[in-house]
C-alpha cells in the first residue's frame, strides 16, 4: 500500500487543430510527492492534432529541435487484411498557428520506432514479406531520401525491429520482437525475441539480451550506465510480463555487455511500450492509460491520464513532452528544469 494515497488533478486541455473535435479533458495523477518536481501549478495538457478515423499517433515520435516539427507513426490496422503503417510530419502552421498533420511517404516499410539520428531519423522498419527488417536512415527535409543500414543478422532475417538508442560510443541498441509474424505481415521467424547492439563504424551486431518475451522499448540511462528494456508479452495474456526491466552496462576487454537484469518496473494498467528517460533519470512510459512516470530508483511518482492507451513519447524542449494517443496527439507541459534524454548522434 502507497503511503501517499493517489491524486487526480483534471486540467481542460484545448482543441488547436482543426477536426480535434472542440475540448477535451486529460488529468494527472499524483502517487508521491516527488511528481511534484514533475509537474507544476501551471502544468497543462493540450490536445494538438486528433484524427477519429486512422491511429496516426502510435509510435516512432522524433522531435526536430530546430524546426519544431515532430515526426511519428500509425498503427497497424487489421481489419480486411491490414493496412500500411503510415509516417506524419507534424508541425505548426505560420499562418493560422494551429498544428497540422502531413502524411509523407518514405520507403520505410511497416514503420515502429525511431530516434534522431545524424541529421536525419533511423528508423526501425518492422517489414513485410517482400522486404526485409532492417534499420532505416531517413533525411528529414521532403523528398525524405531513405537509407538501408542493416537488414540482417550473420544472414538471418530480423523479426520486425521495434525500438532502438544510440550510445554516445556511436553504437545503436535495438530490440526484435516478433510483432509482423503474429500480425500476419513478415514472415516466419528466423531468430529468437533478442536485443542486439550494432556497431556501425566496425560493421558488427552482436546479441547483448535476450529470454524476453517481447523485447520492445529500449532506453539509457543519463549516464549510460543502466539500459532500460520493456516486456509487452502481456499483449497475449495478462499472466505474462508487462514489465520493465533494467540492466547494468558492464565493459569487458573493451566491449560492452548487459548484466544484473532485474525488474525495474511493472505496469499496473496495460503494457510499457515505448520507454523514455529524463536528464534527471525519470522513467517514463506509455501504459494502457496513458504516460506512466518512475523515480530512478523505480517508484511510481506519477501518470499522464488519457483513459486510453498512450504508447509512446517524446521530450520536446524544456519542459515539454509530447504523447501519442493512437487517435490523438497530446502536449504535455511540465517543469521545465525536464529535460528529455538528449540523442548523441
Amino acid at each position: 500500500m502507497l503511503k501517499y494515497a493517489a491524486a487526480l488533478f483534471s486540467l481542460a486541455a484545448g482543441a488547436l487543430a482543426a477536426g480535434a473535435g472542440g475540448p477535451a479533458n486529460a488529468t494527472f495523477q499524483t502517487d508521491q510527492p516527488g511528481f511534484n518536481d514533475i509537474i507544476t501549478a501551471t502544468s497543462k495538457i493540450e490536445l494538438l492534432v486528433e484524427n477519429a478515423t486512422y491511429p496516426f499517433a502510435h509510435e516512432a515520435p522524433v522531435y526536430i529541435p530546430s524546426t519544431g516539427d515532430l515526426f511519428i507513426v500509425g498503427n497497424y490496422q487489421t481489419p480486411k487484411g491490414g493496412a500500411p503503417i503510415g509516417v506524419s510530419r507534424v508541425y505548426k502552421s505560420n499562418s493560422t498557428g494551429q498544428y497540422v498533420r502531413e502524411l509523407i511517404h518514405p520507403d520505410v516499410p511497416m514503420a515502429n520506432g525511431a530516434t534522431k539520428y545524424k541529421d536525419g531519423i533511423l528508423f526501425c522498419a518492422q517489414g513485410t514479406f517482400e522486404r526485409k527488417s532492417a534499420l532505416i536512415w531517413m533525411n528529414i527535409t521532403a523528398p525524405y531520401e531513405t537509407k538501408v543500414l542493416l537488414d540482417n543478422f550473420k544472414g538471418r532475417r530480423f523479426n520486425s525491429l521495434n525500438d532502438l538508442f544510440i550510445h554516445s560510443d556511436g553504437s545503436i541498441w535495438f530490440t526484435d520482437p516478433t510483432y509482423g509474424y503474429d500480425q500476419g505481415f513478415t514472415p516466419e521467424p528466423e531468430l529468437p525475441t533478442q536485443v542486439y547492439r550494432f556497431d556501425p563504424a566496425m560493421g558488427d551486431v552482436r546479441v547483448v539480451a535476450d529470454g524476453i518475451g517481447q523485447p520492445n522499448g529500449i532506453a539509457a540511462s543519463p549516464d549510460e550506465s543502466i539500459v532500460y528494456v520493456t516486456d509487452t508479452s502481456a499483449s497475449y495474456g495478462k499472466r505474462k510480463p508487462a514489465t520493465i526491466y533494467a540492466y547494468d552496462i558492464a565493459t569487458y576487454s573493451d566491449a560492452p555487455f548487459l548484466t544484473n537484469r532485474r525488474v525495474f518496473a511493472y505496469a499496473d494498467n496495460g503494457i510499457p511500450d515505448g520507454v523514455k528517460v529524463d536528464s534527471n533519470g525519470n522513467v517514463y512510459s506509455g501504459c494502457g492509460d496513458g504516460v506512466h512516470v518512475w523515480s530512478p530508483d523505480g517508484v511510481l511518482l506519477g501518470k499522464i491520464l488519457f483513459n486510453s492507451t498512450s504508447a509512446n513519447l517524446a521530450f520536446g524542449g524544456p519542459g515539454e513532452l509530447f504523447a501519442l494517443n493512437e487517435y490523438k496527439l497530446w502536449r504535455v507541459t511540465l517543469a521545465r528544469s525536464v529535460r528529455g534524454d538528449i540523442p548523441k548522434l
